[in-house]
């Protein structure tokens, strides 16, 4: 096999946006303000890495961290490729330490909803560090899928502050959702040191039902928690 040419750089909004709502699960952007960064192969765009501030706005508080330390990776969203993702993945982490020296650690999570493990986190020694409490999602009455936070008692939230008329919660029907596993990424050697020992050892998937695992089969095509791709 020929070596490939693999290439990431800063990318649009529309070319994040298309690549989410064609090789994402979710179909869907994350809140911005949004790090858009490229991926391709031999010239051909084959995807985005996402980072961004998440949906927890004290996303940095068990740590120790205001907004401008910490970033989630919220996308991964990738179609047919050669290179692996964890390489992928790494190649954006050093562009985006790069570009936002302040910036400590970056969190992500591993749907078990969407029966993802976080294979390429392992794979690129993230530290694992358990489950993280799960929010429901709720079906609108017009069938739309959203998030709590898109969601109110009265029918109104504010959002980017600006009040807005959402779907009232008790007019929707709630989907119980599974806790997903969380994985820290510290960007420089202090923050590895504060972390570290709140690593535990990788969730493992198991057959015999022993120990921590997902709900995926080993037939699962795994990929590591934020994209439809191959496994590693």
């Amino acid at each position: 096999m020929s070596k490939v040419d693999l290439r990431l750089d800063w990318c649009s909004y529309e070319a994040a946006k298309y690549a989410v709502e064609h090789w994402h699960y979710s179909r869907s952007m994350p809140t911005p303000p949004v790090v858009k960064i490229g991926v391709w192969e031999s010239g051909i765009f084959i995807g985005v890495v996402l980072f961004s501030r998440g949906a927890n706005n004290n996303l940095g508080k068990p740590y120790k961290l205001d907004f401008l330390q910490v970033c989630e990776l919220t996308r991964v969203a990738l179609n047919s490729h050669i290179s692996s993702v964890s390489r992928i993945v790494s190649i954006a982490i050093k562009m985006l330490k790069r570009n936002a020296p302040k910036l400590r650690l970056i969190v992500s999570f591993a749907d078990a909803n969407e029966n993802h493990l976080g294979i390429i986190y392992q794979a690129g020694n993230w530290i694992y560090t358990g489950r993280s409490n799960s929010t429901p999602k709720y079906i609108a009455p017009n069938g739309q899928i959203l998030h709590q936070r898109q969601v109110s008692k009265i029918g109104y939230k504010p959002q980017y502050g600006t009040m807005r008329k959402v779907p009232k919660s008790g007019d929707c029907e709630i989907i119980p959702q599974l806790d997903k596993y969380r994985y820290l990424y510290p960007l420089d050697d202090a923050m590895r040191r504060q972390i570290e020992p709140l690593r535990k050892p990788y969730p493992k998937r198991d057959t015999r039902g022993l120990g921590e695992t997902d709900n995926a089969p080993d037939t699962n095509q795994e990929t590591g928690g934020a994209s439809p791709t191959n496994p590693l």
